[in-house]
């Protein structure tokens, strides 16, 4: 890997993404060698007629091994999902070395020139073009100076054993039995060439991928924090509505009950005092969020008195299950502002949690006047509207809101979200 990806804070990441994908391309790569050899061995015995007994030798000690190596592959990792890493290292070696030694084979068997001319040379390029999609930037450079090493050093070697004639011109070295040393020059430096621009390629696919990969790092921290300050935006809305609201309490009880209003207010400090502490918190454990709701309606039952009865059917597993901080308070305001007050003769609310398989259940149900017929346009109030809104930001599509008529009159809110613990809610960050 490269020295700027291997700096990257996310290095590990991406290096198990890149090195989980080479796996599989070099999986899928092994079908695509299995082909060529085949072509190449089906090419081996149309030409054996024509060829002599040792370039035939040549051509079954060098392609047995290595379509024997191929099928080796296949049949012992065809039922994984992807190959082992140290394939994506072994497998170029094997193709690299396999091609030099048909090409110095070709030269020891029969004649250096010939071997040097063969078009199997070619096959060097085809396997540096597949480098980038199976290799790091390491492992590319490293075939790449193995390909130009082994190469240069046959025509060193021809060259040495005086097997091999030298000729100056190009031109006459097509010609006869020769080869021209530029010719040879050439073949290396083009070798060179490929093997560098497979390894640039290489480079440029690891940057192109971590690119990628902090691209969507950055997607996605830029969207929980959005969604942190959006949720943040929604619950501080609360606050103000529900002060709003208490106030507006005390100021009616001050004319006709005066000790009221006073305990009203110490309610209110205590509900603020208790709503302060836990401000920063999204999620809270449901026991914590009834102990806010009893501080609330502490309030409404100094304001309603014997007019507001309010029963609790709380499961004892669903107490420390995570539900959004102030979830209940607008629903019980709600059931309490539309469906109790309205009635001179006052009426309950319920407030029931359960849990069902993986999910929690919550429900605030009264016996008030029922649902009325709104006018066209009309939307729910401040506190409803937020909690549709924190529930759809919070859970997406796994989550359920219903509102409808009680059985036995009044209306009937129904949350479903799904069942997680504060421990689990730490692991999963």
């Amino acid at each position: 890997m490269s020295s700027a990806t291997a700096d990257h804070p996310h290095d590990a990441s991406v290096h198990a993404l890149l090195a989980e994908q080479r796996a599989i391309a070099e999986q899928r790569l092994n079908f695509v060698r299995a082909t060529v050899l085949g072509l190449l061995a089906l090419a081996a015995l149309v030409y054996r007629p024509s060829l002599t007994s040792e370039l035939n030798t040549v051509n079954i000690a060098v392609l047995t091994p290595t379509l024997a190596w191929t099928a080796f592959q296949w049949l012992a990792y065809r039922r994984r999902d992807r190959y082992p890493d140290w394939l994506t290292t072994a497998n170029p070696v094997v193709d690299i070395t396999a091609v030099t030694a048909i090409i110095g084979g070709y030269g020891l068997a029969q004649s250096p020139a010939l071997a040097l001319k063969t078009p199997i040379f070619l096959m060097y390029f085809v396997i540096l073009a597949a480098r980038p999609t199976t290799s790091s930037t390491r492992k590319a450079a490293a075939a790449s100076v193995m390909a130009v090493i082994e190469y240069g050093g046959l025509v060193t070697l021809f060259s040495l054993t005086g097997r091999l004639p030298i000729v100056e011109s190009p031109l006459v070295a097509s010609a006869t039995a020769g080869v021209a040393l530029l010719d040879e020059g050439a073949k290396v430096l083009l070798l060179a060439v490929a093997g560098a621009v497979s390894t640039y390629a290489t480079h440029w696919h690891e940057r192109l991928v971590l690119h990628h990969h902090q691209s969507a790092l950055d997607r996605r921290e830029l969207e929980v924090r959005l969604a942190q300050a959006q949720l943040q935006t929604l619950k501080l809305q609360l606050h103000p509505h529900f002060l709003f609201n208490a106030l507006n309490t005390v100021t009616a009880l001050l004319r006709t009950d005066p000790d009221a209003a006073e305990r009203t207010l110490s309610a209110l400090s205590e509900t603020l005092r208790f709503s302060l502490r836990h401000a920063g918190a999204h999620e809270v454990a449901l026991a914590r969020e009834l102990e806010f709701l009893h501080h609330y309606l502490n309030i409404q039952q100094i304001r309603f008195q014997h007019r507001l009865a309010v029963t609790f059917a709380i499961a004892p597993e669903a107490r420390q299950a995570l539900v959004p901080s102030l979830l209940l308070q607008p629903l019980v305001e709600n059931a309490i502002r539309h469906g109790i007050e309205p009635r001179a003769c006052g009426g309950r609310v319920e407030i029931a949690a359960e849990r069902l398989d993986g999910r929690l259940r919550l429900t605030v149900r009264d016996d008030g006047v029922g649902l009325r017929e709104k006018a066209p346009g009309a939307g729910h109030g401040i506190g409803l509207s937020n909690t549709l809104e924190r529930l759809a930001r919070m859970y997406g599509s796994d989550h359920s809101f219903e509102m409808r008529a009680g059985e036995a009159g009044g209306v009937a809110v129904r949350i479903e979200i799904p069942f997680r613990l504060p421990h689990e809610e730490a692991n999963s960050r």
